[in-house]
């Protein structure tokens, strides 16, 4: 399955931690927005790797389920897809 996961992480350090753990599962959509293909194994254990991290009271970490038919309907405004990975590979 493909999540879209959003970060809002308060601590510099957690931030860091969060940010490399969803760099080596994923993509970089924006500063704090991925993309990810995880299967549930996966998707359970990047859950519990980013909960033991995140304070649950001033951090917020949301994971959207984006379904086939979701992402054919879904709009990209700017720079795309495409763009992104090309700019990424090409630093």
């Amino acid at each position: 399955m493909k999540y879209i996961i959003a970060y809002d992480i308060q601590n510099d350090k957690k931030r860091r931690k969060v940010s490399k753990i969803l760099e080596e599962n994923g993509v970089r959509l924006q500063f704090s927005v991925f993309e990810c293909k995880l299967n549930k194994k996966e998707l359970k254990e990047l859950k519990t790797k980013i909960d033991n991290i995140i304070n649950s009271r001033s951090d917020s970490v949301l994971i959207f389920n984006l379904c086939e038919n979701c992402e054919n309907k879904s709009l990209n405004l700017g720079a795309s897809y495409i763009e992104r990975i090309v700019s990424i590979i090409d630093l």
